[in-house]
């Protein structure tokens, strides 16, 4: 005798490509880092395009599944929700990278990586977040990841604040100034968007606990 999942398809199988989604956010962040400690020289794009490219297949892996599975462990808009949040975080991460490296001569010397770091941290803390999924929606401890998640992005509005006190104050440079103020905006929504599927995240535990 076949079971429903057996007959509709294996519902838990979004558990892990929303995983693999979020772990691939969380390599484009640390492909980030690894990008601004190296010499111009030796900067390159690659791992940022296969990121990129690792999330646009699971996102159209999961639009596909969610047309072809009957039966899904998570309701169909809480997944496509999800799969439209972390979709959006390496592409962020590509354009900054994109920028940056187009930029670094005129630019200078930025410290990016604090902010690189803090972005690390968001993802990382995301990921723990999208296990914990298939682990059994345990609200208080989705809860509590969250809250790391909101408390990561708020010092990284303080700080945003901090350099842009700094480059409204000390830049001279018209052209330096803007390009400055848009990569310090780029890194700002990434982390944002880490928020925004950790806000996804929550929604989900919350209405199924």
């Amino acid at each position: 005798m076949f079971s429903l999942q057996t007959i509709f398809g294996k519902g838990d199988k979004f558990y892990g490509l929303l995983e693999a989604s979020a772990e691939s956010a969380c390599s484009s962040a640390g492909a980030l880092i690894e990008l601004l400690g190296s010499p111009a020289t030796q900067q390159s794009l690659d791992k940022f395009k296969q990121a990129r490219r690792r999330e646009k297949d699971l996102f159209g892996q999961i639009s596909e599944e969610l047309v072809n599975t009957f039966v899904t462990v998570l309701d169909r808009e809480d997944i496509e929700a999800l799969n439209n949040a972390l979709y959006k975080i390496p592409k962020v991460v590509e354009k900054f990278a994109e920028r940056y490296t187009l930029a670094l001569e005129r630019i200078g010397d930025v410290d990016f990586i604090s902010r690189a770091r803090m972005l690390e941290q968001a993802c990382q803390v995301l990921e723990q977040m999208v296990g914990q999924l298939r682990k059994g929606m345990d609200l208080d401890k989705v809860k509590k990841l969250n809250d790391q998640l909101q408390a990561i992005e708020a010092e990284a509005d303080n700080q945003i604040l901090d350099l842009y006190r700094d480059v409204y104050a000390n830049e001279s440079d018209p052209i330096r100034y803007l390009v400055k103020m848009n990569l310090f905006e780029i890194l700002e929504k990434a982390i944002d968007r880490c928020r925004d599927a950790g806000n996804v995240v929550y929604h989900i535990v919350l209405k199924n606990s």
